[in-house]
């Protein structure tokens, strides 16, 4: 069984283009229901890169847990988000995922909620557009105000903030991506600025911008104002 305290959050990078003996060996750990979703992917891409994330989610999940892959049971919760069911769950495991082309993030903490976001810098967006559609007027504002060159990643920066908040949550992006300010220029820290969700969240959450090469962006919110002990290492 893989150790970790509560004052320790893991994230951790993997790729989802593998060999083929590394699809097929990942394959073998995933549930019927699962191999019943990989199936449905028309194209083979998507449908491998399907069980690679998943198939290696088990093998963290197992690791924490010190049981096979295989044997481990996952929920979903209302909206959407995966968790651990209860039974194989003792010492209270959060976890949570996100992916992006060929890249998975995942995060691991003991009693605490959190979410993760990767996403890939696609250039051939329209920024101003999507902005003024989904971010809050100031985020937009601020957003417009920075120069040309700087947009592209305040951009996501801003997108992988939000999106990490309501998946720790566990509220999604329904619920509105407008609803609550996030820092995103250059020179400021990772911060959640304000929230029509509840006052408290403020004080409730931390977030921080994770650092995992070039042409992506990523984040993370994490439950408590303790500043735990955060690694971030890439599966081989």
């Amino acid at each position: 069984m893989r150790s970790m305290d509560r004052s320790e959050v893991r994230v951790v990078q993997a790729a989802l283009d593998l060999p083929a003996p590394r699809i097929e060996a990942l394959h073998r750990t995933l549930t019927d229901e699962e191999r019943i979703k990989a199936a449905r992917f028309h194209q083979a891409l998507h449908r491998d890169r399907y069980i690679a994330g998943r198939g290696q989610l088990r093998q963290q999940l197992g690791a924490y847990l010190g049981i096979p892959p295989e044997r481990v049971r996952l929920l979903t919760g209302p909206h959407g988000k995966p968790e651990l069911a209860p039974e194989c769950n003792p010492d209270d495991l959060r976890f949570n995922l996100a992916h992006s082309e060929d890249r998975a993030l995942y995060a691991f903490a003991r009693g605490r909620h959190l979410g993760v976001d990767i996403e890939y810098m696609r250039a051939n967006i329209e920024i101003e557009t999507l902005a003024a559609h989904f971010f809050a007027p100031n985020e937009a504002s601020t957003l417009l105000a920075l120069p040309e060159a700087q947009r592209l990643t305040a951009f996501f920066a801003c997108w992988t903030r939000k999106e990490a908040y309501l998946k720790a949550r566990g509220d999604g992006i329904p619920f509105g991506l407008d609803k609550f300010e996030v820092s995103l220029t250059p020179d400021a820290p990772a911060a959640l600025l304000s929230t029509a969700f509840d006052p408290a969240d403020r004080g409730r959450w931390t977030l921080h911008a994770l650092e995992v090469g070039p042409g992506f962006a990523a984040a993370m919110v994490i439950e408590g104002q303790d500043s735990p002990a955060i690694s971030l290492s890439r599966l081989e």
